[in-house]
């Protein structure tokens, strides 16, 4: 899940009980239910509602929290429409995390363990890519950006969860700032990356509107969060990576026959389009194709 400041959905605290979000109920099998009328059963849920709360109950263990939720979370609740929209869509998925066990926080710790360990996986096994999987889908994206970024001082954009900027730091090659509007997933991500002995650097704000001054990084980065945004608004963030980059600024993107709207996105994008990005953004740009799209803009300030 790449997605907060695409809908930064508001007042979700990743590190409280499961049971205190006012809109969204989800508990673990075995915990005791309210026994209201069953809307669906899949095969890692069981979803009831009462009047406009929503109440689910899950089956996934420990040993399965990783981002690979994002896609079961889709396939089985939103893309057969028992459940829609972004918002909810980040309520249920912090919700199955919470409740996995009794402390939040180490379910979330289990949860960026496994999925950055799956990662590792990825890139040291990438013929056994599973399908459907989430994280296969992203490994290579994150390790073409790690590759392409230049030492130095890097500012992600939209950084959600925070899986690159926490393979920055642990490159070792990068001073790495993550941001984001959601305030609950940057406080999230530096208790994460203090529990893992890493220091990360973060900003809770809009991604066209950053406070830092001009050329204060080196390299922007902004991996897959264009689709969720309007064109009008993509071009002011790309515009504020471009202010903000003395050297590099690196976008990837899906490529889509249709926005996947459970993940938030609005638009798609062709090789086209980014090129007429780059066109736009008045530097030497280079378009090219690796796990979907990427515009990749020279600053060399």
């Amino acid at each position: 899940m790449s997605a907060s400041e695409r809908v930064a959905p508001q007042h979700i605290d990743p590190l409280s009980p499961a049971c205190r979000d006012r809109a969204v109920t989800v508990r673990r099998h075995g915990v005791t239910c309210t026994g209201n009328a069953q809307v669906t059963r899949t095969r890692h849920f069981c979803l009831h509602r009462r009047e406009r709360r929503i109440e689910i109950t899950h089956w996934l263990r420990p040993e399965q929290l990783d981002n690979n939720l994002s896609g079961i979370l889709a396939e089985e609740l939103f893309a057969p429409g028992w459940l829609s929209g972004v918002e909810i869509f980040e309520r249920v998925f912090t919700g199955v995390v919470q409740s996995a066990l009794d402390d939040p926080l180490r379910a979330w710790t289990i949860f960026y363990d496994n999925t950055l360990a799956r990662i590792g996986e990825c890139w040291t096994r990438p013929d056994e890519r599973a399908p459907h999987s989430s994280i296969a889908d992203f490994a290579p994206v994150y390790r073409h950006v790690l590759d392409l970024a230049p030492p130095g001082r890097v500012l992600d954009l939209g950084s959600c969860f925070g899986f690159l900027p926490l393979l920055f730091l642990e490159k070792g090659r990068h001073d790495v700032i993550a941001s984001d509007l959601a305030p609950g997933s940057m406080r999230l991500l530096e208790t994460i990356a203090a529990a893992r002995g890493r220091r990360m650097h973060t900003l809770v704000c809009d991604a066209g509107q950053v406070p830092l001054p001009d050329g204060s990084v080196d390299t922007v980065t902004a991996m897959h969060l264009l689709e969720h945004l309007e064109p009008a608004r993509g071009e002011q963030v790309l515009a504020e990576a471009v202010r903000l980059a003395r050297r590099r600024v690196i976008i990837a993107v899906p490529f889509e026959d249709e926005p996947t709207s459970a993940f938030g996105h609005v638009r798609t994008f062709t090789t086209g389009d980014l090129a007429d990005l780059g066109r736009r953004s008045g530097h030497p740009h280079e378009v090219t194709e690796h796990h979907g799209g990427w515009l990749e803009i020279r600053l060399g300030r």
